[in-house]
């Protein structure tokens, strides 16, 4: 596209990405939450939950990061600025979000919060998000209480659920920021009173520098101070001079972005301005530590508004390099422009999308994935050892949590899975984030498949970083799936033109994550991987990381099938990358190899005629090898069986043709391995539109596998595919081994064990991620049979339809999930009636981590815009092939 033909937000897009212009300097890279992280964790015993409380949070500086409601932050995290209120009834100002620690929690750690990202564009230029705050007395002892007295086959207890806003006596606070250039800021706070009365409340935005002076990072200290009754100055030696606005006459204080040592541990202060000086003084009038020189680390401007009822009150500031005479006279015109350019951008994103709802649910999604930007840091070295002149953490720490990621140096804008309940990095959430970030901002999405590639990252050995509770946990590998899915995205929205240097250096780092893989997790050199737990928490029968202590080694289905999958993904790579230099071809050459070896292994497990699938059942299973026993088949009818699905990949001949070598090497194993060849799809023998089929499913097997996958009895719900078969309701699984028993059962909702701490259930609730793998998978076998292969959907029903509209229709009953029913009801919100009916809620969409297996009501963390965003994704595929045409409307609503 020419440079005049693109609407603004693109060409600052462009502007960024040359450097020309650092638009992306400032955003939302504030966490939600940075209490109870273990980069804030020095306790001698690890638990990072209880080292640093909700209640000790607004007392303590931060080590490694900063947190607030609505938080931006340059990218650096520098300079903070959030926003904190006072209902004139809480005992603490709301500064921060309130939830349950993972050990208060019944089924984990959880948010008791309401508040939604409502719009964003890639640069920041325009964002919005909205809290609900109480005019009462925040119930934060109801909420902590009634959740520990419930029990796992409990529901979680919400703060709707305590009637605090059953009569409408809330605050409706929407937060927008605005940027007229790089470093010229607006951020206003519309605050509606939703009461039948007059309220009160106290709004205060706030301004800090995250603490980096202990450190030696920071050589001269930064320093706010007062210019005038209605403005700040913030100085740092790197970032210069910043300076904020503020309108109306607020009252504006200082103090210092210091621990309250005296508060939390009982000992002396070592500086008398302290970080929780401005609650003290908003909630009790107590100036004790702010600092009356009107200078320090922290400071806010604090509004005592009262708001009449039904009625609305606005707070603006503006920030900017230099002071200007009027700087507020054009900040309404500053965020009507910039909304604007948000509505250009996604008009255009958006065009095909025909069905205003789905419009809707699409650009929170979106919102929600560019709000969930947060600035991470953790150095484990420093971490392990210490900061120069502060006290040293335990010596156990050095052989404890990610001792041996020494190497780890994270300090960069990554994207979360959520940024209250999962405020840090986990290895396969990116990577299905990075597909629906791809159609806002390819360049974003590329540099955060790399970023994790990076040797600071990865570790020598190979592997990928999981997540900060354990970097040495094993995820699934999609990385290199989500790799060639983006540099698709990115060819096309090129005009055929790929970045061979993003993909070449993807794949470079990915060979050593692949060898990691062959040297770590197949213990035997016999091609079954042995990955553990894989990121599915309680999917198995027992928690599958420490088989060992069972005197067991358990062959992995799930595993085999995802390192089945990552060979073709490298292989697809290395055939895309031919394009650019033909030695590739022997990278192809190995691929086809290890992809061809992990087939045969699957049905012949060291050649002891023992096979992860079963002719009975028709299904993949794992097989559990017990110390001086038989193996034992698994028979636990779960995704794990579903997952040989995601090995396939078409692709044209012409990309092959022109490679001697490699298609030297596919004739070898034809002839020469015949038996091995024949495993596999007939990969020889052309489909539709002169595409090979590489898969590790032929026609029989795939189609048995679908045939319970589509069966309403077993996996296919009404909203999409469960990660447990329903059939296991009425026959649970059970194992005895070793004088224990073990079992796993349908459980539709939350989890009902306490494996992994409970926090996350996949014997039964439907996960985006894997829907989404199964959409795509089916995509792909239809690509090569060009719409000859049908099969029955749902099962039993008589009716046929090809493996492209069953991935639509398992679309649309994904999506169907936040889509408004015939009766008016979304059911995420299932029997939740004012987020069904209510004016003021029906139209929040929240995106939670995983959505119960019958009545689709979402569960877990309820802002995973991350790879549930993925939804995003499957409403621009659908309306791109259908264009929603009113058959298909009819049918969500059906």
């Amino acid at each position: 596209m020419l440079l005049n033909q693109m609407n603004i937000e693109k060409k600052r897009l462009l502007e960024d990405k040359k450097r020309e212009r650092h638009w992306k300097k400032w955003g939302p890279y504030l966490a939600d939450r940075q209490w109870g992280t273990v980069r804030e964790d020095y306790s001698p015993d690890g638990a990072a939950w209880e080292n640093v409380t909700h209640e000790d949070a607004r007392s303590k500086a931060y080590r490694w990061g900063e947190e607030g409601i609505g938080g931006i932050s340059d990218y650096k995290q520098k300079l903070c600025i959030a926003w904190a209120f006072w209902n004139g009834k809480d005992q603490i100002i709301k500064e921060r979000l309130f939830g349950l620690t993972g050990n208060q929690g019944n089924h984990g750690e959880d948010v008791k919060e309401l508040y939604y990202y409502l719009d964003s564009t890639p640069t920041h230029s325009y964002m919005k998000m909205l809290y609900k705050y109480p005019q009462q007395a925040f119930p934060y002892q109801q909420l902590l209480d009634e959740n520990l007295r419930r029990g796992k086959k409990d529901l979680e207890y919400e703060i709707l659920d305590t009637g605090i806003f059953d009569n409408d006596e809330y605050f409706d606070i929407f937060i927008e920021y605005a940027k007229n250039s790089e470093d010229d800021l607006v951020g206003r706070a519309t605050i509606y009173n939703r009461s039948t009365e007059d309220a009160e409340l106290t709004v205060m935005p706030t301004v800090w520098f995250r603490k980096t002076w202990f450190t030696g990072d920071e050589p001269f200290m930064p320093n706010l101070s007062l210019l005038n009754t209605r403005s700040i100055k913030a100085f740092s030696p790197k970032s210069g001079n910043y300076i904020f606005s503020f309108d109306q006459n607020p009252t504006i204080v200082f103090c210092d972005n210091e621990t309250n040592r005296e508060k939390l541990y009982h000992i002396g202060n070592q500086k008398k301005y302290l970080k929780d000086a401005i609650n003290d003084f908003v909630v009790s009038g107590d100036k004790k530590h702010l600092n009356p020189k009107n200078t320090g680390t922290k400071a806010a401007a604090i509004y005592k508004l009262k708001i009449a009822a039904g009625q609305k009150a606005e707070v603006t500031f503006r920030m900017q390099h230099f002071e200007e005479e009027n700087p507020l006279e054009i900040v309404d015109q500053i965020i009507q422009d910039k909304k604007q350019d948000a509505d250009d951008f996604y008009g255009e994103i958006q065009s095909r999308v025909q069905d205003e709802e789905l419009k809707m649910i699409q650009r929170q999604a979106y919102a929600g994935m560019m709000w969930t930007k947060q600035f991470y840091y953790y150095n484990v070295e420093r971490w392990l050892e210490g900061d120069p002149g502060r006290y040293q953490p335990p010596q156990s720490r050095k052989l404890g949590r990610n001792s041996n990621w020494r190497h780890l140096q994270n300090y960069d804008i990554i994207s979360m899975p959520d940024k209250w309940e999962y405020p840090w990095y986990a290895a396969w959430d990116l990577a299905f984030h990075c597909i629906p970030l791809a159609r806002l901002d390819t360049e974003f999405a590329k540099d955060q498949l790399l970023v994790l590639l990076n040797d600071w990252y990865m570790h020598p050995n190979g592997q990928i970083p999981a997540y900060e509770w354990n970097f040495n946990d094993v995820n699934p590998p999609v990385h290199a799936y989500a790799v060639q899915r983006v540099y698709q995205i990115d060819k096309k929205a090129n005009d055929g033109v790929g970045d061979q240097e993003f993909l070449e250096r993807a794949f470079h780092k990915l060979m050593l994550n692949f060898t990691w893989w062959v040297n770590q997790k197949d213990e035997k050199g016999n091609n079954i991987f042995e990955g553990g737990f894989l990121g599915l928490d309680n999917i198995s029968v027992f928690d599958r990381s420490h088989a060992d202590k069972l005197f067991a080694k358990l062959e992995q289905a799930d595993a085999t099938s995802w390192m089945a999958m990552f060979s073709l993904n490298m292989l697809r790579i290395s055939l895309d990358l031919c394009e650019f230099n033909l030695v590739y071809q022997h990278t192809a050459t190995k691929f086809l190899e290890h992809f061809l070896y992990i087939a045969g292994a699957m049905n012949n497990i060291s050649g002891e005629n023992i096979s992860l699938w079963n002719e009975e059942d028709q299904f993949f299973y794992d097989v559990l090898h017990p110390s001086g026993q038989q193996p034992m088949v698994m028979k636990v009818k779960s995704i794990v069986g579903i997952i040989p699905l995601f090995a396939v990949e078409p692709i044209r001949e012409d990309l092959f043709e022109n490679l001697p070598e490699f298609k030297k090497r596919l004739d070898f194993f034809f002839k020469e391995k015949p038996k091995l060849a024949t495993l596999v799809s007939n990969w020889i023998h052309p489909g539709h539109d002169r595409r090979r089929l590489f898969s590790l499913l032929r026609g029989h097997r795939m189609k048995s596998v679908l045939k319970k996958m589509l069966d309403e009895n077993e996996f296919l719900s009404p909203h999409g595919i469960r990660s447990l078969s329903k059939f296991h309701e009425k026959k649970p699984y059970y194992l005895q081994l070793n004088g224990s028993q073990f079992s796993v059962k349908y459980a539709p909702g939350e989890s009902e064990t306490t494996m992994f701490g409970g926090n996350s259930n996949w014997r039964g609730p439907i996960w985006f991620p894997i829907n989404y793998l199964i959409i795509e998978s089916l995509k792909k076998f239809d690509f090569y049979y060009g719409g000859n292969f049908s099969i029955e959907y749902p099962t039993g029903s008589g009716k046929y339809l090809t493996l492209d509209l069953i991935a639509k229709e398992l679309s649309k009953r994904n999506i169907s999930l936040f889509k408004k029913d015939k009766n008016g009801r979304r059911p995420i919100y299932a029997d939740n009636e004012k987020m069904q009916h209510d004016p003021h809620f029906q139209n929040l969409i929240l995106f939670y981590e995983y959505f119960h297996g019958d009545n689709g009501r979402g569960l877990g963390a309820s802002h995973q815009t991350g790879w549930t965003g993925l939804v995003a994704e499957m409403i621009h595929k659908i309306t791109k092939e259908t264009h929603l045409s009113e058959n298909v409307t009819t049918l969500f609503r059906s």
